[in-house]
């Protein structure tokens, strides 16, 4: 039995518990929680990231680290606690659907992302292969927790989830997007946290609630 290098090791063990945080952010009913998993997330990404920098030696992806360890570990993380604490929204929220259901969805998914990574990942000449299914299971994981969710910064958490999945799989199937698209989404990430922000804000004085049930009592 042939081992593995130490480096596809640890982006092996990295992309478990990357997988593992996506499920622990589905049963999540608190949002201070929530966020520190996010924080959690974004943490194992930069070091993924800076592992496959060093195992293919892809000086880029040291920037693609230190971009993510700096906007997600760091910068979100810390607005996000900021807006919890404005709009004191610590406490738990409910979800659409029960957390054992949404588990169970969450395990279809996975199954599902493997079987369409399947294909893709044998035509992959990378070393991170192999993570290209549990890179997309992190996106659909996501997205579940975004549409099972009632209020605003639990729907938001999960898209900044999705973007970690998606550089995942930009990571592990190309080994990293160029800089220039890399630091264009960064600061669109950066703009539309601050944007939704001031959205919450007013959500919460027009309803004196983040639940986005009551945008459907808006007219004209």
């Amino acid at each position: 039995m042939t081992t593995l290098p130490l480096g596809q090791q640890l982006i092996n063990l990295f992309a478990a518990i990357l997988l593992l945080l996506a499920f622990a952010m589905l049963a999540q009913r608190r949002v201070v929680s929530l966020v520190n998993l996010f924080a959690a997330q974004g943490l194992v990404l930069a070091l993924s990231t800076a592992v496959v920098a060093y195992t293919t030696r892809q000086p880029h992806l040291y920037e693609s680290a230190a971009l993510t360890l700096v906007l997600k570990v760091a910068l979100l993380p810390w607005l996000l606690h900021r807006l919890v604490r404005r709009l004191d929204v610590r406490w738990e929220f409910e979800g659409l659907i029960n957390i054992p259901a949404t588990m169970l969805i969450g395990i279809v998914l996975v199954v599902f992302s493997f079987n369409l990574a399947l294909p893709i990942s044998q035509l992959a000449s990378t070393v991170t292969r192999a993570t290209l299914g549990i890179a997309m299971a992190s996106v659909m994981l996501a997205f579940l927790m975004m549409i099972t969710r009632r209020k605003a910064i639990p729907q938001v958490i999960g898209f900044l989830a999705m973007e970690n999945g998606l550089l995942f799989a930009a990571t592990s199937a190309t080994y990293g997007m160029p800089m220039v698209v890399e630091l264009g989404v960064a600061l669109d990430v950066l703009v539309g946290m601050l944007i939704l922000g001031v959205f919450f804000f007013q959500i919460r004085e027009q309803f004196d609630s983040l639940d986005l049930k009551h945008l459907e009592k808006l007219k004209e």
